[in-house]
């Protein structure tokens, strides 16, 4: 109750747990995502039929693993939500330096269909704003794990 969970199921054959998920997959919404969470051989179907498949590195079947989206190296699930604010923020830094790309790009464009637009504007709309790019997403090697 404490995490949130409304129901769980315990005890399942793989043909079982794939039934499960199937059940969810047609229950939750457009929007929802479905995530299973296992460790050994039996998992491996699952995790594939999942919309996220978590395996657990170090406890993991070799085959949960590379059925798996995420592995978790350490086998504590708390690391998840590391992961999904690490992705976050990633694809966060993702989104500024595409629309800053574009928007300068755009910029420089309209300006030298006017006209207006030199040939060192044009160098920086393509190589002064790729660097800047680089240096914005370096701020990702800065994310740092609450644990």
């Amino acid at each position: 109750q404490a995490a949130g969970v409304d129901e769980y199921a315990a005890g399942l054959l793989p043909g079982d747990k794939v039934d499960r998920v199937e059940a969810l997959l047609t229950q939750k919404s457009p929007k929802g995502t479905l995530v299973f969470v296992g460790d050994g051989v039996n998992d491996a179907p699952v995790l594939a039929r999942a919309d996220v498949g978590v395996a657990m590195g170090d406890l993991g079947s070799d085959a949960a693993i590379e059925a798996a989206d995420v592995v978790l190296m350490h086998g504590r699930p708390s690391r998840l939500a590391d992961g999904v604010r690490v992705a976050r923020k990633t694809m966060s830094i993702v989104r500024q330096n595409i629309v800053f790309a574009l928007g300068v790009k755009a910029v420089v464009l309209l300006l030298g269909a006017m006209g207006g637009a030199t040939m060192w504007a044009a160098v920086f709309a393509d190589v002064g704003v790729s660097l800047l790019a680089i240096l914005n997403a370096l701020r990702a090697l800065g994310i740092k794990s609450d644990r």
